[in-house]
């Protein structure tokens, strides 16, 4: 017993490994390659790189130190590798280059020079209009003429080619999901006995047809609370899930049965992104390419050739050439009016076939008819719309330029591409703005308040399946009264208020728009200073919504309470809710007199369907009728008073501060407008605060100015460094370095401080935002730092001592040094003066190409060291010997076990 003790002892004191739990041995020692101590600490080298293929990481997961490992090279290693060795590991790297050269040349020529050119030349060939063009389309392909130009038209036709078809691969996921039309259906459903009732035997809603109700054995969680025209979008919802109902239960047919799903999904594995465009190495996007160029050519003969050459043909027949040529957009409406009236041939032929009952004829008719009624309705919705929009808005606001329609008449003959784009993407912003202040009022007003309007924010709103389901005509009627209603505001919000300015302010009317060239500041310099830092420090504030939010709720709390409507417009209290709800059956069949049949047939469908969580009830007052119609007179004057308050408040403030800026001097009105909406915000914003200081007494609010007058400080001292002096200075070098250089040198150069400043305001957004976007590094981690501190809790001595002096620094020295050399150091080699001229104007490119040139070859010499190493492990490296960490040695560097191969 007692001898046996000690053995015991040393077999519990020896090293062991921490992965296989064996002790070392003379073929395997054990080595400590990391901080751990203990029972840890101990490892064979072929279980750590066992455990670190298997983990795929260098370091220890405890300690966090990364292991090193020192190469084995073979005994007969030179010193020095042969020229030789060098020689031919050089060539195979740049063989090895030159071929990913050459397959990437060729990737790029496919995809950016064949497939855009094939396109255009093939659009050329078939709007030719001649024989002779399709004969000569070899040759026409093989051409070097306008390469350029047709490339970049073939890459617009190209993008037009594949936004069409994805359009049709959505479109028929979207007929496939959310159903056909009933009408399409080969083998109509037969009726179901808990079915919506037929059209004529429901209350017609506003657009005339039945809000019709789902089943009355579906579960309630099926209807959704929706406003009269969403409720009638929920009957036709509600046609569609039987028909939903009755192809689920015949869904087998013509569906292929031995259909395995596993074998696409590995077909979609297969076939990546890379490997589609040839960017794996292999040549399989030679394939792809012939694909996209037949697909190119076959949209451009079905969706472009056939319907314009039919527009064609009834625009000769009919002898309106020359208005066609007089619109200067021939093309797009011959080919918009050929879609017209291939839709009215596709109804005709569908109806033939119904007919002689060719089911199949039939379904791909009704296919196509859908194909192009949803085209046109994009088109109208998308494009003419908003274009409507825009001219509306363009001839209700001349006086306000003092401009007349035949300056626009005029700007339309010499550019008409451009004049009906920017006319597009006025309309376009309107509509965009208009539909949220919608959103918004919804917000604010009681459910049901707004049924005329749709919900854009109803998860069961899908204007695509209602262009799908819905007739012709309906949608027709909602694009007329949308007109009229956008139309309307325009008038009441623009053309009014422009009357009532020239009549009480004759003098301050017409904006000054006009660009000038001999003014003292750069029309371009207050522009992108207006572009890239008033307005977004203006729209990325997160106060306006709410503030026009609380304006709304305000306004309508007021006209509620002064028209006894507070219970229309924003409902009653929670506590009153029980009572009415109990009341809500026997009270809405008379609620309802004199307020129309179509809003009366609207109410009771969402009383019947909504039930408590749909619409909520309102105390009705006597005179409702007239109180709506006084409600609607208030709107409009409030909203008249509004605009004219918006058109003249910010634009006098900011001819105030202009003009004390830069005295009698005409300024764009844009920047007079933006300077004083900006001037007007932090006026109100500086209001709001002040009020929701008050309660809390007149120390708290004396406490909270002083520390807003410290905040304030010191953001007026970063302020002048970095948004004052480092764009300064940045600007400066950027006009020394690139524009100065480029001016004739018998010319004196003439620095422009101001404009240097917005360049370099410029110039600084887009270095902060790359280095943000780049990888980590002190600048990138300093910025970070800054944003996330925000405004409040700002360290003014980080941001001194971490950004803003290392930036100085280094433009300092940039601008100074080689100011140095040119101004100091040449004059005492005796040169002449003309050689002195050239070196000021050429040292700062001069310097900036030596530095590239430093930059460049030091990663050269990085390479070559690397592409050494490569040949040198290649050739020579046996093995990798782990390294022991030495306390005393401190940290040791460290290399990967998988950097080369042994």
């Amino acid at each position: 017993c007692c001898t046996s003790r000690p053995k015991m002892d040393t077999a519990e004191e020896a090293d062991i490994c921490r992965v296989c739990r064996s002790e070392g041995t003379q073929d395997r020692p054990l080595y400590h390659p990391c901080v751990c101590t203990g029972s840890i600490k101990f490892i064979h080298q072929e279980c750590l790189l066992q455990w670190l293929k298997h983990s795929r990481k260098e370091y220890c997961e405890l300690c966090q130190h990364r292991f090193a490992f020192t190469p084995i090279y073979s005994p007969d290693m030179p010193s020095r590798l042969p020229v030789q060795d060098i020689f031919t590991g050089l060539l195979t790297s740049v063989g090895t280059a030159v071929r990913y050269w050459f397959h990437y040349t060729l990737v790029a020529f496919s995809w950016l020079g064949l497939v855009p050119l094939t396109a255009c030349r093939i659009y050329k060939c078939l709007f030719a209009g001649s024989v002779s063009s399709l004969l000569t389309l070899p040759l026409d392909l093989l051409s070097t003429q306008n390469l350029l130009a047709d490339c970049l038209q073939g890459c617009f036709v190209v993008a037009c080619t594949l936004g069409a078809f994805i359009s049709l691969v959505w479109l028929r996921e979207q007929i496939v999901h959310g159903g056909a039309p009933q009408w399409l259906e080969q083998n109509p459903p037969p009726l179901v006995p808990h079915g919506p009732a037929p059209a004529d035997q429901v209350p017609a809603g506003n657009d005339g047809q039945a809000p019709a109700v789902g089943p009355p054995d579906r579960p309630p969680d099926h209807l959704a609370p929706a406003d009269p025209p969403e409720a009638e979008n929920l009957g036709d919802e509600a046609d569609l899930d039987d028909d939903d109902d009755v192809r689920v239960q015949d869904g087998n047919n013509g569906e292929d049965l031995n259909w395995n799903a596993l074998e696409w999904e590995r077909a979609a594995e297969e076939l990546t992104w890379e490997r589609m465009l040839g960017l794996d190495g292999s040549l399989v996007f030679l394939e792809h390419v012939f694909w996209v160029v037949s697909l190119n050519a076959l949209f451009i003969l079905v969706f472009a050739f056939c319907p314009y050459h039919i527009g064609h043909f009834w625009v000769a027949g009919l002898g309106l050439g020359d208005s066609m040529k007089a619109s200067h957009f021939e093309g797009l409406i011959t080919t918009i009016l050929g879609y017209v009236l291939l839709a009215g041939a596709l109804i005709l032929c569908h109806a033939l076939a119904s007919l002689v009952s060719f089911q199949r004829s039939r379904h791909l008719l009704g296919v196509c008819y859908i194909v192009v009624k949803v085209s046109l309705l994009v088109v109208m919705e998308i494009g003419l719309f908003p274009l409507i929009c825009g001219w509306w808005l363009d001839i209700c606001s001349l006086e306000m330029f003092d401009a007349t329609l035949k300056d626009r008449q005029q700007s339309l003959a010499s550019s008409p591409g451009t004049t009906m784009f920017l006319h597009w993407l006025v309309g376009m912003v309107y509509v965009f703005y208009l539909a949220s202040f919608i959103l918004l009022l919804r917000e604010v007003l009681r459910p049901g308040v707004l049924w005329f309007l749709r919900n854009l924010n109803d998860p069961d709103f899908n204007p695509v399946q209602e262009m799908i389901h819905l007739a012709v005509y309906r949608h027709l009627r909602r694009f007329i009264l949308s007109v009229v209603v956008f139309g309307s505001i325009v008038l009441l919000m623009l053309w009014l208020p422009i009357r009532a300015i020239k009549v009480l302010f004759p003098t301050f009317l017409p904006y000054n728009v006009m660009l000038y060239s001999d003014a003292p500041v750069s029309e371009l310099s207050l522009e992108l200073l207006l572009l890239q830092v008033v307005l977004p420090a203006l729209l990325e504030q997160g106060h306006t919504r709410q503030w026009l939010k609380k304006l709304v709720h305000a306004w309508t709390f007021t006209a509620g309470y002064v028209l006894d409507l507070h219970s229309y417009l924003l409902g009653e209290h929670e506590d009153h809710h029980n009572q009415i709800n109990n009341n809500l059956a026997g009270r809405h069949n008379n609620r309802f007199p004199g307020v129309g049949e179509g809003l009366h047939a609207a109410h009771q469908a969402l009383l019947r369907q909504a039930g408590p969580v749909g619409v909520r009830p309102y105390h009705r007052p006597v005179h409702f009728p007239l109180k709506i119609a006084l409600l609607l007179t208030f709107m409009c004057v409030s909203l008249l008073l509004a605009s004219l308050l918006c058109l003249t408040l910010p634009v006098c403030a900011g001819r105030w501060l202009m003009s004390l800026w830069m005295g009698p001097v005409l300024v764009h009105e844009l920047y007079t407008a933006a300077s004083g909406l900006y001037v007007c915000w932090l006026a109100i914003r500086a209001a709001t605060v002040v009020l929701s200081w008050m309660p809390q007494g007149p120390s708290a609010i004396m406490l909270k100015v002083h520390e807003w007058m410290l905040t304030l400080l010191k953001a007026l001292v970063l302020a002048l460094v970095l948004a004052g002096l480092v764009p300064l200075l940045l600007g400066l070098l950027f006009e020394l370095v690139i524009v100065a250089p480029l001016r004739p040198l018998d010319q004196t150069p003439l620095f422009s401080p101001w404009q240097d400043w917005a360049l370099g305001v410029l110039h600084a957004k887009i270095i902060a935002a790359i280095t943000l976007m780049g990888p980590q590094w002190w600048l990138k981690a300093v910025i970070e730092q800054v944003y996330a501190n925000g405004l409040r809790n700002m360290d003014l001595r980080v941001i001194v001592q971490g950004l803003a002096a290392p930036v100085v620094c280094i433009l300092l020295l940039a601008l100074s040094i080689p100011y140095t050399i040119s101004k100091g150091i040449t004059p005492l080699l005796g040169v002449q003066p003309e050689m002195q001229t050239l070196v000021e104007r050429r040292i700062y490119p001069f310097l900036l190409m030596l530095l590239t040139l430093l930059v460049v070859l030091t990663f050269q010499i990085r390479q070559f060291r690397r592409l050494y190493e490569h040949i040198k492990n290649d050739k020579y490296l046996v093995g990798q010997r782990l390294v022991n960490y030495e306390r005393r040695a401190g940290r040791t560097t460290a290399a990967s076990p998988f950097s080369s191969s042994s």
